[in-house]
Formats: structure tokens, C-alpha cells, sequence
């Protein structure tokens, strides 16, 4: 049986990571090929060399047309969609995903944040979430729902959390990917976020994380062999995964957004 093709794996910093959604498709089977538009590394013209996409998070904002790569990356998004491959946006790669199908990016009316751990809720029949979950966030934006797309999950602050958008492809506001190295990094580099209306302390980021990771962890591993197509339950199966050769990863992953709060500053340390 010949081996699956690998997962493009979007990043917007040289110091991005997969994290625990990495760990999982690679359980799973499936090899990554980790990218940043950011570092000028190319996207593909064609997804016949893959078997999905996932864009992750970053500093920047989804209305940041000024910078060249994100506008490249709006412009390529309906590629993966014609193709009709898995496409999977978190945070920033939702925001896209929405802003791509036309609907508005905007920080919360009011002001306030997500930055920790915030309950989500499933919308009935949609088949995402089981019950509840407790995830980690870390934003000031959020997405309308895109129109033709199905709401999956509502929450308190942001209502918008998750939707699919056809078959295969999906948005998440929150951060399943997250890892407590992660957040360590994040709520250290980003520290300053920690005050801003509604973010959470990082002591309770990181006793929430305790408490709920491995809940998110399990749902994570349903949900992403369903959206790929996977019939392997997860296995012993983890090795490096094989980043664009431009890309220079540093130690450790990237502390979270500062969306959009100088459209014309360079890239942020910010996350992920």
C-alpha cells in the first residue's frame, strides 16, 4: 500500500509549529510539508502532491492585504477549495478562509479578547463537537459566517467559532494545536496581552490546560482522521516532519496574536 501523500502545513513565522495537530496526522500517517508564505517559501500551484492543508495562526491580521503574503494567500485559498482537498484554518487560517469567502474580520465590538481558556458550545445536528469543550484561544478578531456555510460551534464572546464551508472544508477560531511548551512560550513572549479586556492570567491558562488538554486532545483525534479520511485509529507513528528548505525553525513555538493592531508594523512576536 503505498504511503499517503503529505499535509501542507502553513505557517506565518519561523518559529511556528503544528503542534499537537502535527503530532496527530503524523500518528495517523501522514507527513507534513511545512511552509511560510512569510519567508517568500512558494505555495503550490496544484494540490495533487497533497492531501490536505492547514493554514495556522499568526501576528497578523486577515485584512493585512499590504503585506504580499497574505494576499497571496487569499488569492490561493480558492485553489485548495476547487480542488476539493481537506482545507482546515485555525485562528488566522479561519479568518481567512471567511475573509476569502467573502465575510468580514473584525476585532469584537465591544473590545474584548480571548486569550486562554473559554468554553465553546456545539450547534445541534452539525455533528463537530459531542458535548461542551473547554479550548485555548487567542485573538481579538473574529469572522461573520461566511453565507453557504453551516455554523459548528457558538461561543460567549466571539459567537463564531467553527464552521464548515461544503464537504471538506472547515475554520476554527480556537488553538487545538496548542501544547503547554506552547503556551509557556506564548503567554511569555506575549505577556503584555495579558491585560488586555477579557484575557486570562497565565497561571490559569496553565491550570486549565491541566484540566482540559487531554479532553481536547481526544476530540482532536476523532475530528482530524474524520476531515482527512483516515481510517487508522492513531498509532505510535510521530517523526519530524519536513519543512520547505527556507524554513528556519527556531526553539520552541511562537507566542500568540496581536491581530491587527498596527496594520503597517512588521511582523510581530506574537504567535502561532
Amino acid at each position: 500500500m503505498s504511503s499517503p501523500l503529505p499535509v501542507l502545513v502553513i505557517v506565518h513565522q519561523p518559529t511556528s509549529t503544528p503542534g499537537q495537530v502535527g503530532d496527530v496526522l503524523q500518528a495517523l500517517g501522514f507527513p507534513l510539508d511545512l511552509r511560510c508564505p512569510a519567508l517568500d517559501q512558494p505555495l503550490p500551484t496544484s494540490l495533487d502532491r497533497h492531501s490536505a492543508v492547514i493554514v495556522f495562526g499568526g501576528p497578523m491580521s486577515a485584512n493585512d492585504d499590504h503585506r504580499g503574503f497574505i494576499r497571496q494567500e487569499l488569492d490561493w485559498i480558492p485553489t485548495v477549495l476547487a480542488a476539493e482537498k481537506p482545507y482546515l484554518g485555525i485562528c488566522l487560517g479561519a479568518q481567512l478562509l471567511a475573509r476569502t469567502l467573502g465575510a468580514a474580520v473584525a476585532p469584537h465590538p465591544a473590545g474584548q479578547r480571548e486569550i486562554g481558556y473559554y468554553p465553546i458550545l456545539p450547534i445541534a445536528g452539525q455533528g463537530l463537537l459531542p458535548a461542551p469543550l473547554m479550548v485555548y484561544q487567542w485573538h481579538q478578531e473574529g469572522f461573520d459566517l461566511p453565507q453557504g456555510s453551516q455554523l459548528l460551534a457558538t461561543g460567549g464572546i466571539f459567537p463564531h467559532q467553527a464552521f464548515r464551508y461544503g464537504r471538506r472544508a472547515y475554520g476554527l477560531q480556537f488553538h487545538p494545536e496548542i501544547t503547554a511548551m506552547m503556551i509557556n512560550h506564548w503567554t511569555t513572549e506575549g505577556a503584555d496581552q495579558l491585560t488586555c479586556p477579557g484575557a486570562q492570567a497565565r497561571a490559569y491558562h496553565l491550570s486549565q490546560h491541566r484540566l482540559y488538554s487531554r479532553a481536547v486532545e481526544q476530540w482532536l483525534q476523532t475530528f482530524l482522521a474524520q476531515w482527512i479520511g483516515a481510517t487508522a485509529t492513531p498509532a505510535a507513528r510521530r517523526g519530524p516532519y519536513h519543512a520547505h528548505p527556507a524554513h528556519r525553525r527556531l526553539p520552541g513555538p511562537d507566542p500568540h496574536q496581536r491581530q491587527g493592531q498596527h496594520q503597517g508594523q512588521a511582523i510581530r512576536t506574537a504567535t502561532g
